[in-house]
């Protein structure tokens, strides 16, 4: 049986505001006392160095998942309790979510983006039944929320599909959603 943990995706951009460091470390820190894995894309650098250091500290289980091309350049966290070697970034991407019970995404970059987009996706076609939170830091998610209302909006998704992710503000806000048992998705997946 596969561990269920909380998956975060979140950049590795070292140049970002503190204010998204702050929350990374809040997030770890949260994850840890609460008991809770947390499962991460092994990154050493930028917000996924700065969760996983938070869970460690705190003397959380930490598991990193990271395909072999990114460890052969040494872009792996050398600290986690576990690090899980992938052929790629497809099956990277899918033993995480396989992983989770529920997933968190703090502001990233392109492929955060891609990672918060496909779960979401997954969740709509039935292939992920974990919770997926939009951890908006300092409203970073703002655009991206309103993005999602105009699809709804314009038809191009269901009204409903609006119950595939929730958003939170904090951490431990996040990860109670995160952790919350979710036997009804309360949408349709019709097309």
């Amino acid at each position: 049986m596969i561990e269920k943990g909380i998956t975060v995706y979140c950049a590795s951009s070292v140049t970002v505001a503190e204010e998204y460091f702050s929350a990374a470390k809040k997030l770890g820190a949260e994850i840890a006392l609460r008991g809770q894995t947390l499962i991460t894309g092994a990154g050493s650098m930028g917000l996924m160095g700065a969760v996983n250091d938070a869970a460690i500290a705190a003397g959380g289980r930490t598991i990193g998942v990271i395909p072999q091309f990114m460890v052969d350049r040494g872009w792996h966290h050398r600290g986690l309790g576990e690090l899980k070697i992938t052929d790629g970034m497809h099956r990277r991407k899918e033993l995480m979510a396989a992983m989770s019970r529920g997933v968190i995404a703090l502001p990233g970059g392109i492929g955060t983006f891609e990672e918060l987009l496909e779960i979401i996706t997954w969740r709509q076609l039935g292939l992920y039944d974990g919770n997926i939170v939009i951890f908006n830091v300092g409203g970073y998610y703002d655009n991206l929320l309103k993005m999602l209302d105009t699809a709804i909006e314009q038809k191009f998704m269901k009204q409903d599909h609006r119950n595939l992710w929730s958003v939170a503000s904090d951490a431990h806000e996040a990860v109670d959603i995160a952790m919350q048992k979710n036997n009804n998705l309360n949408f349709s997946a019709k097309f």
